[in-house]
């Protein structure tokens, strides 16, 4: 029986891990958010005192790398480092403080992959059939026939798939689906955030396949262990991919960190929470080891309320943000801004608001203010002696506050966990507006006058701790000013020991946050637009512009403005307390499902919506419903007999437009 969990209340060491990202293109801003957050954990743990290792790293093999380099007349090893270096000089240039950088090409790795087949093969959990099935070479997966739209494409992206029948081994993934039925039950925080739990439930409930884990048909990937004497075989992309968090500990070479697993917190992006719910926990249990804490899953970006996409040039490029915001600014708006697991939008707007506001107004215009009384008043000197005397209220709430956090961030409640830490600020500006030091200067109180110079800057010092895992170099610069340094000592005197600073002289420092007011990046114009500025454009007749019986007549110059297309409903649930919402998430062809809020559940289940195709007017502006942001509108009919759903005649691919 695999090993039980260690709780954290002993866990003196924290793994932290990214997925390892495919290197089929550059980084973009959701390998950045994933990366941030892992990041802003790690600092965190190191400041808490505790011995933490932190991976990141690159996928490298798969049919879809060695295609992608044949394309680009490159071997595909050359392609893969190309690739693989953009994200590790990006990872560099951001300052992610990882511990280790794997590769899916590194030989340890590689060697580490092989053991764990050669221990699930004795354990009896693999064994060599024949495998017949439609592949989808993009996303690396199998479906089979009833999955698919129009018998031909896949059902995730939409893209042709190949019949594939080859020689394979395979997995006994069934075998562990009571097992992880009940780990699911006994850990109901193992899976964050905890509606992405339910989901996962209810698709191993609905049953396990055994998973095919080789391919003969490339050879791009990890061979069997020499011992199955079967070099025809390569490891198929997840079981090697996946294995990549504990052969970076040294399993199945020389163990030398193997004692950090299991891993506190794993992120990922919510489309591979399948293979990382449900594959790597069975893998792990198959080879006796302990499940992480957490997998957590986050949501996706989106770009001023639209998908992103090259052929609309609205991908945002994390570095050309951060070089023009600064990366700690970026960084705070990436983790402030949604709550964990929801989808984000990033506009230069909400950017811009977020520095101006929370940044420059809240936590810079405080810094700014402690510098001008300490300096009018007191030469820069800022004395904590009496603080409590006078200010013990204030204290007390800051400290209510503070001691909130931590739950916050490893619970994935990183919004929540920045706009706890914002309330000490709050108190701070209140405490300078209520008890106003120019006033206790004129009434000779200059006892009291100091000690509030003192409370301002012990919530500067202590909030400045607390945000460094998030903005680390603000916060070092905030700290120099204040004469004392971030680390483990400041982190346990200040915060847990809830005591003060020292007597100190202030050093002035530049505003740390300078207004902005207009972007400081060049608008993404969407093509479709340009297009449409380049058209001729027709004047309207009167024909087309009367009404009749009430109905306006449009041109169809007008109509086509309409983007009307096939979806596919991947996901669907009910929203809570809504009697009339279903949330949905609908593949339109893009990149990623688009979220459709619909008012439709009177007349259909969220099961009922599954997996059917439906018509998605696709080019309207995100609207909010209930608090869920909603990207399109389905169509159907209603009338005095109810409301029914316009589909396609027959299975189309999603993405296909309608006209």
């Amino acid at each position: 029986m695999f090993k039980e969990l260690h709780t954290m209340s002993c866990h003196k060491k924290s793994y932290i891990t990214t997925p390892i990202y495919y290197v089929n293109d550059i980084a973009h801003i959701g390998h950045a958010y994933t990366t941030i957050i892992a990041d802003t954990l790690a600092r965190y743990s190191r400041m808490s005192g505790l011995d933490t290792f932190f991976l990141t790293g690159t996928d490298e093999h798969g049919q879809k790398i060695e295609e992608a380099a044949k394309s680009r007349g490159k071997s595909t090893q050359a392609y893969a480092d190309e690739i693989s270096a953009t994200f590790k000089n990006l990872w560099d240039d951001f300052e992610i403080s990882y511990d280790k950088f794997i590769r899916t090409t590194d030989e340890d790795h590689m060697k580490g992959v092989q053991k764990a087949f050669s221990i699930m093969h004795e354990n009896g959990d693999i064994y060599k059939d024949t495998y017949k099935g439609h592949y989808c070479i993009s996303c690396e997966t199998f479906f089979p026939a009833i999955q698919l739209v129009d018998d031909e494409f896949c059902p995730e992206c939409g893209k042709s798939t190949t019949i594939v029948e080859e020689e394979s081994y395979f997995f006994k993934l069934s075998k562990y689906q009571d097992k992880l039925l009940q780990y699911y039950e006994d850990h109901p925080n193992f899976i964050l955030p905890k509606s992405k739990r339910n989901e996962v439930i209810r698709f191993v409930e609905g049953g396990l396949q055994d998973l095919s884990i080789t391919r003969t048909s490339f050879d791009w990937g990890v061979k069997l262990p020499e011992e199955m004497d079967d070099p025809k075989h390569v490891m198929y992309v997840w079981l090697d991919a996946l294995m990549n968090y504990v052969t970076a500990l040294g399993y199945g070479t020389d163990e030398a960190n193997m004692d950090y697993w299991p891993a506190r917190v794993q992120l990922i992006g919510k489309d591979i929470l399948r293979f990382h719910a449900i594959y790597w926990p069975a893998f792990l249990m198959s080879l006796d080891l302990p499940l992480p804490t957490h997998i957590a899953a986050h949501g996706w970006w989106t770009r001023d309320g639209e998908k992103m996409s090259k052929s609309k040039g609205n991908v945002v490029n994390p570095r050309e943000v951060a070089d023009a915001y600064g990366l700690d600014n970026f960084r705070y708006f990436m983790l402030r801004e949604v709550p964990f697991g929801g989808d984000g939008d990033f506009s230069q707007k909400a950017l811009i608001d977020r520095i101006n506001s929370d940044l420059g107004n809240d936590l810079g215009n405080l810094l700014n203010r402690l510098i001008g009384m300490s300096g009018k008043y007191f030469n820069g000197t800022v004395d904590s002696a009496n603080v409590s005397k006078y200010y013990q209220s204030e204290l007390d709430e800051v400290h209510a506050a503070l001691d909130s956090l931590e739950p916050l961030l490893f619970d994935m409640q990183i919004h929540r966990y920045l706009e706890e830490l914002w309330r000490p600020l709050t108190v701070a500006n209140k405490a300078i507006d209520m008890y106003q030091p120019w006033t206790l200067m004129k009434e000779g109180k200059e006892e009291e006058a100091m000690a509030l110079n003192g409370l301002i800057a012990a919530i500067l010092a202590k909030v400045s701790i607390m945000l460094s895992p998030v903005m680390p170099a603000v916060c070092t610069k905030i700290s120099n000013a204040l004469h004392f340094t971030i680390d483990n000592d400041s982190w346990n005197s200040m915060v847990k020991e809830k005591k003060l600073l020292e007597t100190f002289t202030l050093e002035k420092i530049d505003p740390l946050f300078p207004r902005i007011d207009e972007p400081l990046l060049e608008q993404a114009e969407p093509v479709d637009v340009k297009e449409k500025e380049q058209a001729p454009k027709k004047e309207a007749t009167k024909e087309e512009t009367k009404k009749e019986e009430g109905v306006a007549l449009i041109g169809i110059d007008q109509f086509l403005q309409t983007s009307l297309k096939v979806g596919t409903v991947v996901e669907a649930e009910e929203v809570p307390k809504s009697k009339k919402l279903l949330l949905l998430q609908v593949d339109v062809g893009e990149e990623v499902p688009r979220q459709v809020v619909a008012g439709i559940k009177e007349w259909y289940s969220a099961e009922d919506m599954l997996n059917t195709q439906v018509c998605v007017v696709a080019n309207l502006k995100p609207a909010k419903l209930m608090g869920l942001k909603s990207e399109g509108m389905l169509l159907a009919a209603k009338d005095e007999n109810g409301l029914c759903m316009i589909r396609p005649e027959k299975p189309k691919t999603a993405g296909t437009p309608i006209g």
